[in-house]
């Protein structure tokens, strides 16, 4: 089952994705994905038939707390990123030998065809990441690797977005890839029966240059490990979202790097789960404090 946000009429609903487009919508009560996950007997509510226009909203518009994400996890571009200079954990070897987890604020996550604004002020060196994302569908805790996969809703497709200079000048993730709209979700979500883990394609683009192109068989840690290790300390919670790692091919991962510019358009897809695009604008903000401003130039 294929489901989607879309908004219509000053108001947003779940519809069911057929020849990917929206056909049915779900009862009103039924807002987003969240809402679906939180009250699963609406998926057997009465379906109206839909046949208008509509704008796409990412499945789970606003999660109830930040994106997990894990770093590293596939092993090209584990090599890749230890070698740019970037990665505060290259000391320990390129590979991890236990998952790097991160999060990105709720605040962050945009649809497909919105745009990725940047400030140039705050970041020259912005960064595109392809991920699959896990949906967790029945929350718990210490959650074993053997039935993990029984917690899973379904999947769908995340855009990491970084701004890699602030990712390297504060030595951590958080803030370098949590800047407003850093988080592009969508186009829809997919219930788990309709995705094979052990061999999934993802691709990336770039203005039309494939960038990235990767199967899920490459991961270092497969999904049921990572909602293991999390789930050992922290309860996970229906609507929960899980960016599983991106591969090889990142602007960072070139010499020198490509990073994204003003026009740009970046687009991702993941076999069974659509294709997310989005166009990067860069846009002035308001004037940085100058405290600010000298902290980041020189952290």
């Amino acid at each position: 089952m294929k489901l989607a946000c879309v908004v219509f009429g000053g108001a947003s609903r779940v519809a069911v994705i057929e020849h990917s487009a929206p056909s049915r919508l779900l009862p009103p009560q039924a807002q987003d994905l969240a809402d679906v996950l939180a009250y699963p007997q609406l998926l057997s509510g009465g379906r109206e038939p839909f046949s208008g226009s509509a704008q796409m909203a990412a499945p789970i518009r606003r999660p109830r707390r930040n994106i997990f994400c894990v770093g590293k996890n596939y092993f090209d571009h584990a090599h890749e990123f230890a070698g740019s200079g970037f990665d505060s954990s290259a000391a320990s070897g390129a590979v991890p030998k236990a998952p790097i987890i991160f999060s990105k604020v709720p605040e962050c996550v945009i649809a497909s065809g919105s745009d990725i604004v940047f400030d140039p002020a705050v970041s020259q060196a912005i960064d595109y990441e392809g991920e699959l994302a896990v949906i967790i569908g029945k929350g718990g805790r210490a959650i074993s690797h053997a039935r993990a996969l029984e917690h899973v809703w379904g999947y769908t497709i995340v855009n990491d977005v970084t701004a890699r200079d602030v990712q390297g000048r504060l030595k951590q993730w958080h803030v370098g890839k949590s800047f407003d709209t850093f988080c592009p979700m969508g186009p829809w979500a997919v219930s788990a029966d309709e995705l094979d883990l052990s061999n999934t394609q993802l691709r990336t683009w770039v203005n039309g240059e494939l960038r990235q192109n990767a199967n899920t068989r490459d991961l270092i840690f497969d999904v049921p490990s990572i909602i293991a290790v999390l789930s050992a300390a922290i309860t996970l919670y229906p609507g929960d979202i899980i960016a599983t790692g991106t591969p090889a091919g990142v602007g960072i991962g070139f010499q020198p790097p490509r990073y994204l510019k003003d026009g740009d358009t970046v687009a991702i897809e993941i076999d069974g789960l659509g294709r997310l695009e989005n166009r990067v604008v860069a846009r002035r903000g308001e004037p940085i404090d100058p405290v600010a401003a000298r902290l980041l130039a020189e952290g």
